[in-house]
C-alpha cells in the first residue's frame, strides 16, 4: 500500500512532514522533485562531522540523495522499530537492534563487546559518547583492520627502521585509524618495485665497459660533470676568438663585472666570478690547468686534473680541446648509464641501505604485518557499523528534516544546519549567517538571492579565521559600509571579531525603499558640498604656497623683484553674465509654472502632495516589492555546495524574524531627558518661516498683485518670466 504523506505550506512551497518511522521507511517512494535539497556539503554546516563522514560513501565531501536514502534504508533494516529512529535520542537501547536480521545479530554482539571494552558490559544501551570511546580504543590497537601499518604496530626496532625507510620514500603515505602514517600493501609494492629496479641498475654498472677507471670511476665522473659545462663554454669562446679577434673583449667578460666585484668584499665564490669564463680566452689557446684559472673554478678544475686528467693523460699543465673531447668519450658509456638511474623516490637512502632493504626477508616481514592487520578488517567494519547505527539513531531524523525539507528553518523552533551562528552588527542580530567555503563562487551566485548580504572576515582569540555571509532582512542600511566591525557568535557560543569586506546591495523592506531616493539625494548633495569644500581648501592652500614662494623670491632678488606689480584682475565676461541671466530666468519660469499648477489644484492639493511623493518613491518601492517577492534562500546555499531543489523563499514576515532589531526589554523604564540633546527651535520661528514662504509663493504666482502697487508686482519685476504674466498676443496677419 502506498504511504500516505502529509505536507505543509512553508516558504511559499509545499514541504513534506517526516516525523515517524513509517515516514522514514517510505522515504525512497517520495518523488525527489518534492525534496527541498538533493545534496549538501560536509563542510560549512552545523552538524556532526563524523556522522556525515560515515554517510559519505564515495568520500567526495558531499551527501547526495542516494547516499541519504541508502543510510535511511539500512538504519530501518537494522532497527527493530523504526519509530525509535524518529525520536532522535542520544542513547540506543540494545533491544532496538533487530537481532533477527543476520547483520543485526553481528551488530548486537559487537555492541556488547564494545561496551565490555570500556567497562560497561552490563549496560542495556549505548550512547554516541560510549561508542566513540570504544572506537578510539580499537583504533589505537596495533592492528585495527584498515590495512595501514604504522611504526608503532611493531616493537621490533629493525622492522620499525624498515617502515620508516618506506615512509620516507613515499610521497603521501596513508594514515592509520589512529592518525599516524603507515605503510600499505600498495605502498610496499611500489617501494620494492623501485628497489628492484635500482638493484638491477647497480648490477649493470659493474660491467667493465662502464668502469674505465675501475673503482675510481664514480668519483672521476663526478669531477668531470662538475666542470663539463664550463669547459665546453671555454672552448666555444676560443673558437669565436680564433674566428674574429675583435670579440676577445666581449667574450672575456665586460669591465663592468669587475667593477661590480670590486665594489664589495671580494669572494672567490661570488656569483659574478661564477658567470665569467673559467680562464682568460685567447685564439687557439688551450685551457690552463693551474695558473690563469678563475678563482671560482680553480678547486673544481684541480679535482678534475687529479681524478681524470692525471690517470688518463698524465701530468699536464694545459688541456687542448681534442684532449677534452677524448676524455668525455672515455666516460660516454658511463654517462649514458648514469642518466638512466631509476628510483628517484629512493634519493633519501644510500646504496648500502637500499641493498639491505632488497633482502627478501625484509619484504616478507612487512607484508606479513599488513596481512595481520587486514585480518581485523571484518571486526573493524562491524565496529564502524555499530558506530554508524548509534549515530543515525540520534542524528538521522534531524538530517532528513534539514535535507528533504527545511523544517528547522521555517518552523523557527531552532536554527537549521546551514545557520552557523548570529552576527551582531549595527544594533541588529542576524540569524541567517552561512559560512563561505568558496568566496569567488559565493560572490557570483549569491546576488541572485535578491537579499542584502554582508560578507565579513572573522577571527577569534585563537587566531583562527573564516569568512561568513549574513543576510540583513530588517532595518536600514545607512550605517552599513565596508570596514565596519561587529561580533559573531558561533553555535558553540564562542565570539569572533567580524569586519565587513563586501556588501551586495538589495532592498531590505518597502519602508526602507520609500526613503531611499531622498537619502540618496541628500547623500549626493553632502558629497558634492564636501568635494567643493575640499577643492576650495586645496585651491587656497595652493594660492598660499604660491604667495609664500613669491615672497621668498622677492626677498632673495631684492626690491626690484618685490616691486613687480601683480597681474590685473580678470573682469566678468559679458557673455557669461548673459548666460547666467537666461538660466536663472528659465529656472524661475519652470518653478513658477510648477507652483501655479500645484496651487491651482485647490482642495485637491493634499492629493497632489501624495502624487508627488509617489512619483519620487514609487519606482523604488515597486522595485523593492518585486525583489522581496523573489528573495530566495537557494542561491546562498548553492554557492556553498548545496543542491537546493525548491524555490525556498524568504518573505517579509520571515525576513523580519531572521533579523532582530534593538528594542528595550519589557518592563524597563526610559527617561527622555537627554542632557546632551540638541536645542529645539521654538515653534514660533517655524510658523514665521512657513508664513513667509507662503507669501513668497503667492507673490511669485501673482496672487498678491491686486494688493500691491504696480512697481512691486511680480509681473512688473519678472516681466515675461513671471508665472502670472500674460502671454503675448499673436501678431496680426
Amino acid at each position: 500500500m502506498t504511504h500516505r504523506w502529509r505536507f505543509v505550506r512553508a516558504g511559499g512551497f509545499d514541504q513534506v512532514v517526516i516525523d515517524s518511522g513509517a515516514d522514514l521507511e517510505a522515504l525512497g517512494e517520495l518523488d525527489q522533485k518534492l525534496w527541498v535539497a538533493l545534496a549538501c556539503p560536509i563542510q560549512g554546516v552545523e552538524f556532526d562531522k563524523r556522522t556525515l563522514t560515515l554517510l559519505d560513501a564515495d568520500k567526495d565531501g558531499r551527501i547526495r540523495a542516494p547516499e541519504l536514502l541508502a543510510a535511511v534504508k539500512w538504519a530501518c533494516e537494522m532497527t527493530a522499530d523504526p519509530d525509535d529512529l524518529a525520536k532522535g535520542a542520544n542513547g540506543m537501547a540494545l533491544s532496538c537492534i533487530d537481532a533477527e536480521h543476520a547483520d543485526g545479530k553481528l551488530l548486537l554482539s559487537t555492541a556488547k563487546t564494545l561496551l565490555k571494552s570500556i567497562g560497561k558490559g552490563d549496560a542495556k544501551k549505548i550512547t554516541v559518547e560510549e561508542v566513540s570511546k570504544a572506537v578510539l580504543g580499537f583504533d589505537k590497537q596495533a592492528f585495527n583492520g584498515d590495512g595501514v601499518v604504522p611504526v608503532s604496530a611493531t616493537s621490533d626496532e629493525t622492522v620499525q627502521g624498515h617502515i620508516k625507510d618506506v615512509l620516507a620514500c613515499t610521497a603521501a603515505p596513508e594514515k592509520d585509524r589512529s592518525g599516524d602514517p603507515g605503510v600499505t600493501q600498495a605502498s610496499l609494492d611500489a617501494f620494492f618495485e623501485q628497489v628492484d629496479a635500482y638493484q638491477a641498475w647497480m648490477a649493470q654498472g659493474k660491467e667493465a665497459s662502464l668502469r674505465p677507471l675501475g673503482d675510481d670511476t664514480a668519483a672521476a665522473f663526478a669531477a668531470l660533470s662538475a666542470v663539463r659545462a664550463k669547459v665546453d663554454d671555454y672552448f666555444a669562446r676560443v673558437k669565436v676568438a680564433s674566428y674574429d679577434p675583435r670579440a676577445l673583449a666581449a667574450i672575456n667578460g665586460e669591465e663592468k663585472l669587475y667593477l661590480e666585484i670590486s665594489a664589495k668584499d671580494l669572494d672567490v665564490t661570488a656569483s659574478e666570478l661564477e658567470r665569467m669564463p673559467i680562464a682568460i680566452v685567447g685564439a687557439d689557446k688551450p685551457l690552463p690547468l693551474g695558473k690563469g684559472v678563475s678563482p671560482a673554478w680553480s678547486a673544481r678544475l684541480a679535482d678534475l686534473r687529479a681524478k681524470v686528467i692525471k690517470p688518463k693523460l698524465g701530468e699536464k699543465e694545459t688541456l687542448t680541446e681534442a684532449e677534452w673531447t677524448g676524455l668525455k668519450a672515455v666516460f660516454a658509456d658511463h654517462a649514458t648509464w648514469a642518466g638512466k638511474k631509476p628510483g628517484a623516490a629512493l634519493a633519501k637512502l644510500d646504496a648500502d641501505r637500499i641493498a639491505a632493504l632488497a633482502v627478501p626477508s625484509v619484504r616478507k616481514a612487512l607484508a606479513d604485518l599488513v596481512a595481520q592487520d587486514k585480518e581485523k578488517e571484518a571486526e573493524a567494519k562491524a565496529i564502524e557499523s555499530v558506530e554508524k547505527l548509534v549515530r543515525l539513531h540520534r542524528d538521522l531524523i534531524g538530517l532528513v528534516n534539514n535535507f528533504v525539507c527545511f523544517r528547522d528553518f521555517y518552523s523557527r523552533k531552532g536554527p537549521a544546519i546551514f545557520q552557523i551562528g548570529t552576527l551582531f552588527l549595527d544594533q541588529r542580530a542576524c540569524e541567517l549567517v552561512v559560512r563561505v567555503n568558496d568566496a569567488g563562487r559565493h560572490a557570483s551566485m549569491a546576488p541572485l538571492a535578491n537579499s542584502y548580504l554582508v560578507y565579513c572576515d572573522c577571527k577569534n582569540a585563537k587566531g583562527e579565521t573564516m569568512q561568513i555571509a549574513a543576510a540583513m532582512t530588517a532595518g536600514d542600511v545607512d550605517n552599513l559600509m565596508v570596514g565596519r566591525n561587529g561580533v559573531f557568535y558561533d553555535r558553540a557560543g564562542l565570539d569572533w571579531d567580524a569586519t565587513i569586506t563586501k556588501i551586495i546591495d538589495n532592498p531590505i523592506s518597502v519602508r526602507q525603499a520609500f526613503w531611499s531616493p531622498y537619502k540618496k539625494v541628500l547623500r549626493m548633495i553632502e558629497e558634492r558640498i564636501a568635494k567643493r569644500a575640499s577643492d576650495e581648501a586645496a585651491a587656497q592652500d595652493a594660492a598660499l604656497a604660491t604667495s609664500v614662494d613669491h615672497a621668498q623670491t622677492a626677498v632673495a632678488d631684492g626690491p626690484a623683484a618685490a616691486a613687480t606689480p601683480p597681474p590685473p584682475p580678470r573682469g566678468f565676461d559679458i557673455g557669461t553674465v548673459a548666460a547666467l541671466g537666461v538660466a536663472v530666468g528659465g529656472i524661475t519660469a519652470a518653478l513658477g509654472a510648477l507652483l501655479q499648477a500645484f496651487f491651482g489644484l485647490g482642495i485637491w492639493m493634499p492629493l497632489g502632495i501624495v502624487g508627488l511623493i509617489l512619483c519620487i518613491s514609487g519606482p523604488s518601492m515597486a522595485i523593492a516589492w518585486l525583489k522581496l517577492r523573489r528573495r530566495n534562500l537557494g542561491p546562498i546555499l548553492d554557492a556553498n555546495g548545496w543542491a537546493v531543489n525548491a524555490q525556498a523563499k524568504i518573505n517579509v514576515p520571515l525576513g523580519g524574524a531572521l533579523t532582530a532589531e534593538a528594542a528595550l526589554p519589557k518592563g524597563s523604564s526610559l527617561s527622555l531627558t537627554d542632557p546632551f540633546a540638541e536645542k529645539q527651535r521654538p515653534w514660533g520661528l517655524w510658523i514665521f518661516l512657513a508664513v513667509l514662504l507662503a507669501i513668497a509663493i503667492a507673490w511669485l504666482t501673482g496672487r498678491c498683485d491686486g494688493f500691491l502697487p504696480p512697481g512691486a508686482r511680480s509681473s512688473t519685476v519678472l516681466h515675461r518670466d513671471a508665472p502670472a504674466a500674460e502671454a503675448p498676443a499673436p501678431a496680426a496677419p
